[in-house]
């Protein structure tokens, strides 16, 4: 059979080699496409009010500029809500101000999320972030019927009657107010429009990204401190070491319902309370995993206690073998009942004072008075989260030692006062 010549043959194998090196690339190429297909859009690279003619836009560029920046890299913004959509109301609506030829709420109300997000407001509403987190500074005084009712039906409302931070801060005064406790407790404050909170306490405007939202820092912002101090004892926990030294690599933008153990290796805040993650699905009812009524001084199960441990420790073993879990929880509930039972030692404590009218713990006009509340409210709580968070260095000498020291403290305080009236417990 005749052969084909030098030069045919070295054709063929040129054109071959070329057919293979397209093949390669193209399917690279496909590849390529289909690994990206879905991805989400960095929008911090993309401005989407970039050629933005609307009047509130334009303006607002030169007005303030820093909010039409972060306003323009937001999910918000992709998904086309417009300033109208959140800010305008009609001229009746309360604390409506009129503002260029049109009617505004210049911090829009939980009312105007509501109409694109009411599952969440729904769930919010239920929380103790909602009315309990306002009425344990302001008190329920000042609640129409049926802001009193709703908050009546929050299970924290069945605190009504503990108004220990209320009473302080009575005690500091409306000059302070606004610089301390009101800072954090607003998160709950009721609107003109009987709407209830502040989304924005946590969804800071106007980028409302979904990384800040889920990042522990936000949280730091009250969760912090000698009375509940959440943040510290997550820094020191087992989940706060792994996400300060390797959180950066987390999927902070993964979409919301689809979290895993591959996006979040350990836990946040809100991981363990908020998210769906495992079996538990999204929620915005801080209180719906909890077990205990931590925050009180004498800590009581929840009514809904065994359901809510029950979405918490899906979460927990999305990591934890089942063992572990049952063991961290069985141990967390014996030391919140002996936290209970050194809080009832200091109840008891205190009792003969109180029968024979020689102490007002509410009014906090003497030393005994500070010490007394300083017991619980600081101490045993401390104990209490460090438990139930895994900080024992903040169990240790931020809760249990302290609160021991102070209740020799204030048993010298009560013999001290007794024996000053000739009295005997």
């Amino acid at each position: 059979m005749e052969q084909p010549s030098k030069p045919l043959r070295a054709f063929r194998i040129l054109f071959i080699g070329l057919v293979a090196a397209i093949v390669v690339v193209g399917t690279a190429f496909i590849v390529l496409v289909i690994s990206h297909a879905g991805a989400q859009v960095d929008l911090q690279q993309v401005d989407v009010l970039a050629n933005s003619t609307d009047d509130c836009v334009t303006c607002h560029r030169e007005d303030t500029p820093g909010i039409v920046e972060q306003f323009s890299h937001s999910v918000m913004a992709s998904a086309k809500v417009t300033c109208r959509n959140c800010h305008e109301v009609t001229k009746e609506y309360p604390a409506a101000v009129e503002h260029e030829g049109a009617y505004i709420l210049a911090a829009p109300t939980t009312a105007m999320c509501q109409k694109c997000h009411e599952v969440e407001v729904a769930q919010f509403y239920q929380s103790r972030h909602s009315l309990p987190a306002y009425v344990a500074v302001a008190g329920s005084k000042d609640l129409n019927p049926t802001l009193l009712a709703m908050y009546q039906a929050v299970p924290e409302g069945s605190f009504t009657l503990d108004k220990s931070r209320n009473a302080i801060a009575v005690l500091e005064g409306s000059t302070i107010m606004p610089f301390t406790c009101e800072n954090c407790h607003s998160v709950g404050q009721p609107a003109a429009d009987e709407s209830v909170g502040r989304c924005q306490k946590c969804h800071i405007r106007h980028e409302f990204s979904l990384a800040q939202a889920r990042k522990p820092e936000t949280c730091n912002n009250c969760h912090i401190g000698p009375d509940h101090p959440q943040w510290e004892i997550y820094q020191e926990s087992p989940h706060g070491i792994q996400y300060a030294t390797l959180g950066s690599n987390w999927n902070w933008e993964a979409p919301t319902g689809t979290l895993s153990v591959a996006d979040f290796p350990a836990p946040t805040c809100a991981i363990c309370h908020m998210s769906g993650f495992g079996a538990a699905s999204t929620t915005h009812d801080v209180g719906d995993r909890l077990s205990w009524f931590l925050f009180a001084s004498m800590s009581t199960q929840r009514p809904n206690w065994e359901a809510n441990r029950s979405q918490m420790q899906s979460v927990c073993r999305e990591c934890h073998n089942e063992k572990f879990v049952t063991n961290l929880f069985y141990t967390a509930d014996d030391a919140t009942q002996q936290v209970n039972a050194w809080v009832q030692a200091s109840n008891d404590l205190v009792a003969p004072l109180q029968k024979q009218n020689l102490i007002n713990t509410g009014d906090y006009n003497e030393p005994i008075d500070f010490t007394y509340y300083d017991l619980w409210h600081f101490y045993g709580r401390t104990t209490k989260f460090g438990a139930w968070m895994q900080g024992a260095d903040y169990s240790q000498w931020h809760g249990a030692y302290p609160l021991q020291e102070t209740m020799a403290t204030l048993r010298e305080m009560v013999d001290a006062k007794l024996q000053a009236v000739g009295a005997t417990p």
